[in-house]
């Protein structure tokens, strides 16, 4: 077996979901779905959908109101 191939590819996989942090995330979700109300069967379709379809990451904290220092010149800052 080549391990080395194996760890490519897996690191690829952990990239293209977001990196270990959404891994993180991810692993967050699974466990309250775990936990919550619902068959075997159900908590398995939520988790399917939920690893099928990864909320949208956020590597950033949201932006907060523009101040004078990155207002574009010549325009005037939000009120």
């Amino acid at each position: 077996m080549n391990y080395k191939l194996f760890a490519n590819v897996a690191k690829k996989m952990v990239d293209k979901r977001g990196g270990t942090e959404a891994l993180k995330q991810d692993l967050d979700e699974l466990q309250k779905i775990a936990k919550g109300k619902g068959s075997v069967a159900t908590k398995a379709g939520k988790a399917t959908e939920a690893l099928k379809n990864p909320r949208p990451r956020q590597t950033e904290p949201p932006a907060g109101p523009a101040d004078a220092s990155t207002t574009p010149k010549g325009s005037a800052p939000p009120h």
